[in-house]
């Protein structure tokens, strides 16, 4: 297993990537200039961005390399300016937050973008996925926090039936723009932590669907982390302080303070929490890129973003790949199924005869009793792929059809047990609610 840390800047700076045992600088991937929260790693497959090339434009731009070239090697153009950007966690879906408010879904392997919905009023500033990749939580610049079900965003049937929204929650307490959200794991009995330009963090229950607790800070915060004991959080700031806030205090204010990250009282605009040493990362304003060593409040490594003028280091990622070994079923799949690199992703929804039946399987979290297929792709990628082996027309072609035609079956069937979770997961959370209600 490789960890690498990567960053971005807002100006044309590239992507950095060091090694994080030695600090060392791996490699440069050049041409971008991505917004805060427009970059992510791919599972293990590749980098995608999202661009601010021209803050005027109509349209956006969406960046793909590969681990091992510097170069853009994959160029998207998405219907409009792109800024929040991330991926599940075995980067089979990318999902992109417009400056309109819309949020678009793409699966990555066909470039496909399955689902587009308006999801705030105003520019959507951070998306993040859920420990087990079933939901999805938006940050927007009108002050909300909304939660979505990436398996009810695609059921049109039960939601024209019990005419509901799209979203399970909407937090819009902060009254200016939220700038971070972190979640933990506690599945769908997890703590959302969102910050916003109003010097506030908010700690929202998921499975209550309310505010449990408002913590006010000396200046506006940037940025979140999450302590891996799931206890605390850390809130980088404007006024470059680290602070520390405790999910269960008692009290409305944080003033706890892990260090600064600038004498010259350079802004926080990024962190990142690495379990494998237990190390916090952070980016400034001025491009300093700091390691923290939590319990001990000491700082124990800095280095620079870029060599000549300095913008600031407004994403950073802790990135695991493997490096050797293909016993990641979804990375041999990936290989297996596709090019190293995806096509471009769509600009627009497929209508009428460009759609199948709009089945589209959503991955399975870790140690669920789910069963795990070797592919995850939408049941629209794998009709096409038996379309074109049937095209070839030989014996070989004839038995990877056939295991297509198994995995399609397979999909729909995953579907339906999928269906089956939510509706015992909404029971029981229905239940909680009631039980709440009642004490």
């Amino acid at each position: 297993m490789e960890i690498s840390v990567i960053a971005s800047s807002s100006i044309d700076g590239g992507i950095g990537s060091w090694d994080l045992k030695t600090g060392t600088e791996q490699l440069r991937f050049k041409q971008c200039a991505s917004p805060s929260h427009g970059l992510t790693a791919v599972g293990d497959k590749f980098l995608a961005a999202s661009q601010l090339r021209n803050a005027s434009a109509s349209s956006g731009s969406i960046f793909f390399w590969s681990w091992n070239k510097p170069q853009v090697e994959v160029r998207s153009f998405p219907a409009e300016s792109v800024n929040a950007l991330a991926a599940n966690r075995e980067g089979t879906y990318i999902v992109g937050g417009g400056a309109s408010g819309d949020i678009f879904l793409w699966e990555v392997a066909s470039g496909r973008l399955l689902k587009k919905w308006h999801g705030h009023y105003r520019s959507v500033t951070c998306l993040v996925f859920s420990g087990d990749d079933s939901l999805l939580v938006s940050g927007s610049a009108d002050g909300s926090v909304r939660v979505w079900s990436l398996l009810r965003l695609f059921d049109d049937l039960q939601r024209q039936q019990q005419g509901s929204t799209l979203y399970e929650h909407d937090f819009n307490e902060h009254t200016t723009s939220v700038t971070d959200i972190v979640i933990d794991y506690g599945g769908c009995n997890a703590f959302i932590v969102s910050a916003s330009e109003d010097g506030t963090c908010k700690v929202w229950s998921l499975s209550k669907g309310r505010l449990l607790r408002n913590i006010i800070f000396p200046a506006a915060i940037n940025a979140l982390a999450l302590d891996p004991g799931g206890s605390f959080f850390y809130a980088g700031s404007t006024d470059s302080k680290i602070y520390v806030g405790a999910l269960n205090s008692s009290s409305d204010y944080a003033t706890q303070s892990l260090g600064s990250v600038s004498e010259q009282g350079k802004a926080v605009t990024c962190l990142a929490y690495c379990a494998d040493g237990n190390l916090l990362i952070s980016g400034s304003e001025d491009g300093v890129i700091c390691f923290w060593d939590p319990k001990s409040r000491r700082l124990v490594r800095t280095f620079s973003h870029g060599k000549g003028p300095k913008g600031p280091v407004n994403n950073i990622q802790v990135v695991r790949r493997m490096v050797v070994g293909n016993s990641n079923k979804a990375q041999s799949s990936w290989k297996r199924n596709v090019s190293s690199l995806p096509p471009p992703l769509e600009k627009y929804e497929r209508t009428g005869d460009d759609t199948m039946d709009g089945i589209v399987i959503v991955d399975p979290p870790p140690l669920s009793d789910v069963p795990v297929y070797s592919s995850y792709h939408s049941a629209d990628l794998i009709n096409e792929q038996v379309r074109e082996l049937q095209q070839q027309g030989s014996a070989a072609t004839e038995i990877e059809m056939e295991r297509l035609k198994l995995e399609y079956k397979k999909s729909l069937q995953m579907n339906d047990q999928w269906q089956k979770n939510y509706e015992n997961l909404l029971q029981v959370v229905m239940e909680e609610e009631l039980n709440g209600s009642s004490n």
